[in-house]
């Protein structure tokens, strides 16, 4: 008895010192990934000898659609003549970057700088350039403030220890030569030491990982080498999840990562390096906006640039940097320092909370008369928008918990507008019940339009049938609905002219979709987007993996075209949908656009991650 006592004693020690240990590591992990949190945006930055030929980095030949030799030819063209590094750090600092992050060695092998390891391609001895292209750029960095963040390829596809050299050629068998594995595991550690120790980098971006397991890749050993130079240093999570944080590629996430820490690392155009016909840019509005998606789930926006191999960057990307800038210098305060923003159901828009949680910043795709919270339990003290003083903002705080913010005084920004709300205490959300006592007699009667059609969509958009048995047509032709002296007649017209859009249609879109309010036919195949205001650009769709047949504006039959960006053959992941909608067309209280489906329709919700496949 004593014995099981003083066993029990023991192990509840061994227990509460892991406890102890546990939370320890959470409270230091969560201070050194301080800086990383608040940052909000880096910029990515893949130079290579690839920007020679303009041609995929590394994948043009693992894909064999340019022979090896051919590829490393590249080397004798890449001069770095007009590569300004100061420029560099000067630019990506304007365009309200925290961090930024470069190839120091992309798959195809060669290193930026000037590596003494054995067998190394290196830039300083292989290349036109004859010089280290790397440490100019990372002292400048450093000099700016900014955090310093080396990109590094785990797989090296020309360096002859390694097992791969393409898709279909092989060099060797782990299993069959285990000592030529460990040469390579030896190459690839001593690199990364003279990484760390001439550089000593805030983050290393790992790539590569899913070619190996974390044994075979030596992983925990190679974690340990890195913390020795810095004990502090931030790990992607490719190095076979043994990193600090994750890095979901190209396409937006739909849900929010569970991981407190998360990066989207992202192009501005469909290539990562440079190549000159690769035309498809997205726009200054459409990369603003989603810097403002990542930003009100709580994520880091990681934007790529392709400088060419002289080492000038494309006007293009220039042009995007610059006006990203223009907006975060103007927002600061609704960027750096924040948290992933409130529920769909009580704000139908992006969000962020300051880290105090004492202001909620709300980010306005369009220009509205109003907007509206639910459930709010906690009344603001000022609601103000961010970058201008003159504007006036009224709010009306109703005994349902509704806050209606109107903005009939507001110049609204190019891209997106910041309102802030600012409390004495974090504000406290309740769970979204005002609509359940919404009439439709109390809508039609309301003389203020816009706030009426706004409750009516967002009544739909949660599955409440407002218009079911109400004397609704499908064609909104010989309605029945009744009226009397009070109701508003211009709302009841709007809902003739829309009627479509609200006859057996179900609940819209979940969170994630659509940054507005959505319903969807009885069929699911065609789906109803509610558009409010005028819009800054094309409003954007994510996850949807049907294709589209046909776009037009509900009411009076437009038809619209579309873009998708971001979308992989290979995979299927969707791309993000962009609807461009002529102002002439849009209507003074509120558009629907009906997307009409191939097939009913299927959302696309997983997890996004490292893109393992460029075929």
């Amino acid at each position: 008895m004593k014995s099981n006592l003083m066993k029990a004693i023991f192990l509840g020690l061994i227990i509460s010192v892991q406890n102890i240990s546990a939370q320890n590591q959470s409270a230091d992990n969560s201070k050194k990934m301080e800086w990383f949190k608040n940052a909000k945006l880096g910029v990515f930055i893949h130079w290579g000898i690839y920007s020679v030929n303009g041609i995929s980095e590394s994948w043009s030949f693992f894909n064999n659609y340019i022979n090896h030799e051919n590829y490393m030819k590249q080397l004798n063209g890449f001069s770095a003549s007009n590569y300004k590094p100061l420029q560099w750090v000067e630019l990506i600092k304007e365009s309200g970057a925290k961090y930024a992050v470069i190839t120091t060695k992309h798959h195809d092998g060669v290193s930026l700088w000037n590596s003494k390891a054995i067998n190394a391609i290196t830039i300083p001895n292989n290349s036109l350039a004859k010089k280290d292209v790397l440490s100019p750029f990372i002292s400048n960095l450093k000099s700016s403030g900014m955090k310093t963040g080396l990109y590094f390829s785990l797989p090296d596809w020309s360096h002859p220890y390694y097992d791969i050299n393409t898709r279909t050629k092989k060099r060797y068998d782990i299993k069959n030569d285990p000592d030529r594995w460990q040469n390579f595991i030896k190459y690839y550690q001593t690199q990364l030491t003279e990484l760390s120790t001439q550089y000593k980098p805030d983050l290393l971006w790992f790539d590569g990982d899913w070619e190996h397991t974390s044994e075979e890749w030596k992983a925990p050993q190679t974690l340990n080498l890195l913390k020795k130079s810095n004990p502090e240093i931030i790990i992607n999570s490719r190095l076979n999840h043994h990193g600090d944080y994750e890095t979901p590629e190209q396409g937006i996430p739909v849900v929010a990562p569970q991981n407190p820490y998360w990066e989207l690392c992202y192009t501005m155009n469909d290539s990562w390096g440079y190549q000159p016909y690769d035309l498809h840019y997205k726009t200054p509005n459409m990369i603003i906006r989603t810097l403002a998606d990542v930003i009100s789930m709580g994520g880091n926006l990681l934007l790529d640039i392709g400088p060419e191999s002289d080492g000038s960057i494309p006007e293009k990307q220039i042009e995007i940097l610059k006006n990203l800038g223009r907006w975060t210098s103007k927002n600061k305060k609704a960027i750096y320092d924040t948290e992933r923003g409130i529920s769909f159901e009580n704000y139908k828009g992006k969000s962020a909370l300051s880290t105090s949680k004492k202001s909620l910043f709300l980010y306005l795709e369009e220009a509205k008369n109003f907007t509206q919270i639910y459930g709010l339990a906690t009344q603001p003290n000022s609601a103000k928008i961010i970058g201008d003083e003159k504007a006036v903002v009224t709010m009306d705080y109703n005994q349902e918990k509704t806050l209606t913010m109107n903005f009939s005084n507001v110049s609204f920004d190019k891209d997106v507008t910041v309102v802030e709300l600012t409390f004495d205490t974090p504000p406290i959300f309740l769970n979204h019940t005002q609509q359940e006592n919404i009439r439709l007699n109390s809508l039609l009667e309301n003389k203020n339009t816009d706030l009426a059609l706004y409750d009516l969509a967002n009544s739909l958009h949660n599955g409440l049938h407002l218009m079911t048995n109400s004397g609704l047509t499908i064609d909104g032709l010989d309605m029945k609905i009744k009226k009397n002296s009070k109701t508003n007649m211009e709302t009841l017209h709007w809902i003739s002219k829309h009627a479509e859009a609200f006859y057996e249609t179900e609940k819209g879109l979940p969170d994630g979709h659509y940054s507005g309010m959505s319903a969807l036919s009885k069929d699911r195949q065609t789906l109803y987007l509610f558009v409010e205001g005028n819009p800054s650009g094309p409003i954007a769709l994510k996850g949807i993996k049907n294709d589209i047949s046909r776009i037009r504006i509900v009411g009076e039959g437009t038809l619209l075209s579309h873009d998708i960006y971001n979308k992989l053959y290979w995979s299927d992941r969707p791309g993000i949908i962009y609807i461009a909608i002529p102002k002439e067309r849009l209507d003074k209280n509120m558009t629907v656009i009906a997307v009409l489906l191939n097939k009913p329709l299927e959302l696309y919700r997983e997890k996004i991650g490292a893109i393992e496949s460029n075929l």
